[in-house]
């Protein structure tokens, strides 16, 4: 396998020793005094399942990083789609491993035991990374050597307009009590870099987790002493994808509770852990309950008014929702064309935005080709 050019390694930018200004940075203060380390070896793993259309970009995009990686591994998860000649282009740059189509956690895995870097380096096959990404995160870890989770911000994008950035004030990178937060929700922007060594001492990603395998991970090792890093940049652009039929999102919730339920089992967990576990638990399957209610209000479904009850009535559910409740109990016919009319309109995409089918319809494969060459 050959890399894709040799590498080169900067000063960091974190220590303020480029001309250019610092590359703001997130994390928690070390538990200890750290001296900087030599620049680590990144491992880029892609999992790859029906992504022939648009894997051209996502390694394209590796092409043009500042700093080359080390190696670059597809797995492709028993794709029918015609990935493998989509690949040709790229067949000298990358190692190619297929095996039966077993879900995205298995692929993860599949390339992670190939691998050969100090640290794995996420890459969905249709997100792509700006240029300096590959530079920002190893800059990072030099400075940080205690980091074992690095990410970055990143600009989400729906066809071919940069919605806004991954992290917001809805959506925050936590820095003080990652232990606690981790048990609320998962702070860490996906396309992650994780030390291959402690990721392998916990066994990679759950493969019977299919939603939130991700957060099942991060939480495990956070447990463990390991620690985030945010380079606070976007420095991807992540494709908001339609996720807009109820069953995804259900399943989605579902994978949130399965996660948290697996936690309990986490014989590092203390009292003041379990609370905070408890709470979270509660309050996805107070949006498990929502869901569900207007998924049986939209289809006509009988049982409407009884699932709506409880959401009316129960304390921590948003106002929102009990007003939803309301309309499904006295008028469920009109809440029910409503949430249709909605549903034909729009699509509810990844941190909760609301995309129009009309904004959606303008994607181009071809995204890197218009965005990629700038340094942004």
């Amino acid at each position: 396998m050959m890399r894709l050019r040799d590498a080169h390694w900067s000063r960091t930018r974190v220590s303020g020793e480029r001309s250019r200004a610092a590359t703001p940075v997130l994390a928690p203060a070390p538990k200890r005094p750290i001296e900087p380390g030599s620049p680590p070896t990144f491992s880029v793993i892609v999992a790859a399942y029906q992504a022939a259309d648009v894997i051209g970009d996502a390694l394209a995009s590796l092409a043009h990083q500042t700093v080359a990686p080390l190696e670059v591994i597809v797995c492709d998860d028993g794709s029918t789609d015609g990935l493998e000649a989509a690949l040709a282009p790229f067949q000298s740059e990358i190692l190619f491993l297929q095996k039966p189509h077993g879900g995205e956690a298995s692929a993860k895995n599949a390339a992670a035991a190939a691998a050969r870097g100090d640290f794995l380096l996420i890459l969905d096959a249709d997100d792509v990374y700006l240029p300096r990404r590959v530079e920002a995160l190893t800059d990072l870890a030099r400075a940080r050597p205690d980091l074992d989770i690095l990410t970055s911000d990143a600009y989400l994008v729906v066809g071919e307009r940069r919605v806004r950035r991954a992290y917001d004030r809805y959506w925050r990178f936590e820095v003080s009590d990652q232990r606690r937060v981790i048990l609320q929700r998962n702070f860490v922007f996906g396309l992650a870099a994780v030390r291959r060594d402690r990721f392998l001492a916990h066994g990679g990603f759950d493969e019977s987790i299919l939603w939130t395998t991700d957060w099942d991970l991060w939480l495990r090792m956070i447990f463990d002493d390991s620690c985030v890093g945010l380079v606070s940049e976007p420095l991807a652009l992540y494709r908001l994808r339609e996720t807009s039929l109820t069953a995804h999102r259900r399943n989605l919730v579902l994978g949130k509770i399965s996660t948290l339920e697996k936690a309990r089992r986490n014989p590092a967990l203390t009292p003041a852990d379990r609370i905070v576990l408890a709470r979270s638990l509660d309050t996805y399957r107070r949006e498990l309950a929502v869901l569900d209610l207007q998924a049986a209000v939209a289809s006509g479904d009988a049982g409407a008014r009884r699932r709506a009850l409880p959401v009316l009535v129960t304390r921590g559910f948003p106002l929102r929702s009990r007003l939803q409740a309301a309309g499904a109990i006295v008028a469920p016919a009109t809440l029910g064309r409503l949430l249709r009319r909605r549903a034909a309109r729009s699509w509810v995409g990844a941190s909760g935005i609301r995309v129009s089918h009309k904004a959606a319809g303008r994607l181009r494969t071809r995204l890197f080709r218009s965005t990629g060459a700038r340094g942004d």
